[in-house]
């Protein structure tokens, strides 16, 4: 299937070429769309999900984060290429993150967009979340089991923002998850009978029953934004 976007290269606020993955919406407009990669760069399957948004109406732009490290990295799920992922993440400090997100932010609101959202996956869903509590012009945020969003668990995002986990997921134990709804109650944090990784059609733990679910709530909060 032809891809619906294209690469563009945008100027992040520390003045880095950051290439982004560019899907501009089909039919009504409804948005722009912030789309925020796994741990292993902006892949095939992190295009496809822009593209699907794209079709639904929304104009998607996904930064490539490690872009100061290495150009447009895009990783297998070889333990090789896991323990580089890992690695290239822990040197990307989540100050450049905020700043690559604000950078799509800006660029969807100056093509138009009069409302703009964040999704992203696992490094993806805390990036999201720290974006949610420090960039400024986001509508609503949709974070999917961001590991590290405890780490921030002392910041509010300053737009309405749903969390999603999957209760058999061993990297992000119950009680952070419990420990991030507590603290904050104004967050909907949603539970699913699934693993890490469940959105994921690419990978085992894909749980297309979950996958659907938290992508229906993830439109729900857009379009209530």
């Amino acid at each position: 299937m032809a891809r619906k976007g294209k690469e563009i290269t945008l100027k992040s606020g520390d003045g880095a070429d950051i290439l982004c993955y560019h899907a501009k919406a089909e039919g009504t407009r409804k948005g722009g769309l912030v789309l925020i990669m796994e741990i292993f760069g902006v892949t095939a399957h992190i295009k496809d999900l822009c593209d699907d948004y794209a079709a639904r109406g929304y104009d998607v732009l996904s930064p490539q984060l490690y872009d100061r490290q290495v150009k447009d990295f895009q990783a297998t799920y070889s333990q090789e290429d896991i323990q580089e992922s890992l690695k290239l993440r822990a040197d990307n400090p989540y100050e450049n993150t905020v700043l690559d997100v604000q950078m799509c932010i800006d660029k969807l609101r100056a093509d138009g967009a009069k409302k703009v959202f964040i999704t992203g996956y696992c490094y993806g869903g805390s990036v999201s979340w720290v974006a949610a509590c420090r960039a400024k012009g986001l509508d609503a945020a949709s974070c999917y089991y961001g590991g590290a969003i405890k780490q921030f668990i002392d910041e509010s995002p300053k737009c309405p923002t749903i969390c999603h986990f999957g209760e058999k997921d061993h990297g992000i134990p119950m009680e952070d998850v419990r420990e991030i709804e507590k603290a904050h109650p104004e967050v909907k944090v949603y539970v699913y009978d699934a693993d890490h990784g469940f959105n994921s059609d690419r990978r085992n733990n894909y749980d297309r029953a979950a996958a659907e679910l938290a992508l229906e709530r993830t439109l729900a909060l857009f379009e209530g934004a």
